[in-house]
């Protein structure tokens, strides 16, 4: 019974013993070990031994990648105007015994320095420079820290500046500027769609003008190549069939009253008129009538009458007449434009 008290203090001792030399370290995890007070080694994740009462974990440290956010820091710029800036640091440990003996407190430290090197690099731009070139101040904040840091066992893999807020009355001034410049693009866009509406339409009428200047023509053309075509037909039935003359002068009476047609007091007649009169005295003529009588004219002697059933058949006689009779019309409305012509110079 008396032995049964020393051999469980043993063995609790034992368990102690065994207990404080065994060391798990989970995984991402580094643990340096002190032994007497110096630095032993660093214990990789894994079940890991260590002398008992002799060494000591002093301390622990994550390798995974961290964020930091530090709080708005006030930033004097080229101008002279105070901007706040506030960042974002992405760091890894990759030396957990430089971490934990080169540098008391590396978050302050890196905190610190990249206020520093903000402020270096801030006080050489103006706010437009800064606002607008960020990504040249993240390339040189996270060379400097980077080179700064190495040193202490941390790499730095990427800083952001999160944002960067001037005062407020800059804001107003910045956001004024801003609708200016938009409603001054706005108005050289609404003045460049009017001009080129302008442009459009002028050119929509230039080529309407063009097209219908070149129908006209056309029409003028076709018209005048039509009239040339009828006239040569009938010119040609008038001297295929030849036609009666008596027909002839009683188309040339039939034009003589619409001569007078529009209200018009003086007109002239033209000289075929005057033949076509002698022709009608002439076909109308009795067949023996004397060769000189009294008050004939000479110069207009009497023609035979000619039998015209024979020449001109039942279907080309009529084309004729109205061949005459078209050459007649035109011939009066030349003769009433001659006569206007004429009344109007009388009147100058």
């Amino acid at each position: 019974m008396d032995l049964l008290v020393p051999i469980a203090v043993l063995a609790a001792l034992v368990v102690f013993v065994v207990a404080s030399a065994i060391r798990i370290v989970p995984q991402a995890r580094r643990y340096n070990i002190e032994r007497f007070g110096r630095y032993q080694r660093t214990l990789q994740p894994g079940l890991n031994l260590i002398i008992p009462l002799v060494d000591r974990v002093n301390t622990k440290l994550d390798v995974r990648e961290h964020v930091y956010s530090s709080d708005p820091k006030p930033v004097i710029t080229e101008d002279n105007l105070v901007v706040a800036i506030d960042t974002v640091l992405y760091y890894q440990i990759t030396d957990p015994r430089a971490a934990a003996y080169e540098v008391a407190d590396y978050l302050q430290a890196i905190d610190h320095l990249t206020v520093t090197t903000l402020r270096n690099l801030i006080g050489s731009m103006d706010l437009e420079s800064t606002l607008t070139s960020r990504e040249t101040i993240n390339t040189r904040l996270r060379e400097v820290l980077d080179e700064a840091t190495g040193r202490w066992g941390i790499r730095v893999n990427r800083v952001e500046i999160k944002a960067i807020d001037p005062p407020t009355n800059i804001k107003e001034a910045m956001e004024k500027q801003m609708r200016a410049e938009r409603d001054k693009r706005a108005a050289i866009l609404h003045a460049e769609g009017e001009r080129q509406a302008l442009i459009l339409t002028a050119e929509g009428t230039r080529n309407k003008l063009i097209l219908e200047a070149e129908g006209r023509q056309q029409a003028t053309i076709l018209e005048a190549d039509g009239e040339a075509k009828a006239l040569e037909r009938v010119f040609q039935s008038v001297h295929a069939n030849d036609a009666d003359p008596k027909v002839l002068a009683y188309k040339y009476l039939e034009m003589l009253p619409r001569l007078a047609e529009g209200g018009n007091s003086f007109f002239v007649i033209p000289g075929e008129l005057t033949e076509a009169v002698r022709t009608v005295t002439a076909a109308f003529a009795p067949e023996h009538a004397p060769e000189h009588g009294v008050g004939q004219d000479r110069r207009a002697p009497a023609r035979p009458v000619r039998e015209p059933a024979h020449r001109i058949g039942p279907v080309a006689r009529p084309q004729a007449i109205e061949a005459e009779a078209a050459r007649a019309a035109e011939l009066a409305r030349a003769a009433a434009d001659e006569a206007k012509n004429e009344v109007e110079r009388a009147s100058l």
